[in-house]
């Protein structure tokens, strides 16, 4: 039996849900139990681009509140986390085809 689909939750839409499960986080509740930063590392390690309107999109998101609820100092310590965890992560793989060859064992996981 599958989760709750994560375009329920408030500011999450279809897209956001497909890039999610392409990062291994099938459902809401899963989504919920990692965390928004969690989360976010997830999808840069699939292959996501960093944006940090997502990011604090994604926290808002968790919290039940408008994206642009957020604002001021809570805006700017998630900037702090976002870079963070922009430097800490490396995107692997960025292409549909790096995707298929490391699946198949042709380039180094990273």
């Amino acid at each position: 039996m599958s989760g709750t689909a994560i375009s329920t939750i408030r500011n999450l839409g279809p897209a956001f849900e497909r890039a999610c499960t392409a990062a291994g986080i099938p459902d809401a509740e899963t989504l919920r139990a990692l965390g928004a930063h969690e989360a976010y590392r997830k999808l840069l390690v699939s292959g996501e681009r960093p944006h940090f309107i997502g990011y604090y999109v994604l926290h808002m998101a968790l919290q039940g509140r408008p994206w642009n609820d957020c604002k001021g100092a809570e805006k700017d310590a998630l900037r702090v986390q976002f870079d963070a965890l922009k430097a800490q992560t490396t995107a692997t793989p960025q292409t549909a085809l790096d995707r298929i060859l490391n699946e198949i064992g042709v380039i180094e996981r990273r």
